[in-house]
């Protein structure tokens, strides 16, 4: 399956239980990058328009570019309210935008799917110059006893489960491949996520190696997140440790 495909049949689960961006980082982002409603900012692999929703919110006009149909025309039913919101089909490769004219490239939870030299070349044709480029992702804390076992759950029914946000981790020699000079300023959000049951279950099943309800061992799967959410949650409500990583610099 190709990974623009891995998403299909996804978007409402996606939409519902993925978490928004802390409003410090979206303050950061806005501040270091000299954001205002004149720039032009492109979210490249927006999916159902998570981060797009929180900068159209602070009056930031975006395209939002995503390959998957059904993600992207989910993020265009939420988000037809935002006059400065334009929807693109095109890939992180090969976004059909025009030369040197954006102000900030953004790749929120999608960088590990790219091909990251053809996206890099991407980025320089299409921004001004000097303008950078974020990464961005919400992480799980893995000093966590409950993400450890989460993640043994994954390991044991999902054959495509290959490490949270496609095993990039935090290896900084990508990064130090991808920005100019290897140069990136490094920030860390505390964004720990408050979630009842149908919450917890629908962040494991919008993941893209996540089984689907005609995958045979489904509700064996269903059944092991269960128990996870009885034995860590409290009145009905668990806490996962999570932080928002990101990654800016120039190409």
């Amino acid at each position: 399956m190709k990974p623009t495909d891995k998403f299909s049949g996804k978007a409402d689960v996606y939409s519902k239980s993925r978490p928004s961006y802390p409003n410090e980082y979206i303050d950061y982002l806005l501040s270091v990058n000299s954001l205002n409603e004149t720039s032009r900012v492109v979210d490249i692999g927006s999916g159902t328009g998570i981060l797009t929703r929180q900068l159209l919110e602070r009056g930031i006009s975006v395209i939002a570019v995503e390959p998957n149909d059904d993600m992207r025309t989910k993020a265009e039913q939420d988000l037809q309210e935002f006059d400065q919101f334009i929807s693109m089909k095109g890939s992180a490769e090969e976004t059909s935008l025009p030369d040197k004219r954006i102000d900030l490239v953004i790749a929120a939870q999608a960088f590990h799917w790219f091909d990251q030299d053809k996206f890099k070349l991407e980025c320089q044709r299409i921004l001004k110059q000097e303008a950078k480029v974020a990464l961005v992702w919400n992480s799980r804390d893995f000093s966590s006893p409950l993400l450890k076992e989460n993640a043994e759950i994954f390991k044991k029914y999902c054959p495509n489960f290959y490490g949270f946000s496609g095993g990039i981790g935090e290896r900084e020699e990508v990064f130090n491949q991808f920005f100019r000079y290897g140069e990136f300023e490094f920030k860390r959000f505390p964004n720990d996520l408050v979630l009842d049951f149908e919450g917890f279950l629908g962040r494991n099943l919008s993941a893209s190696y996540s089984l689907k309800e005609t995958d045979k061992e489904f509700e064996f799967f269903v059944g092991a997140i269960t128990n996870l959410f009885e034995k860590y949650s409290h009145n009905g409500k668990i806490v996962m440790p999570n932080y928002t990583r990101s990654y800016l610099g120039n190409v």
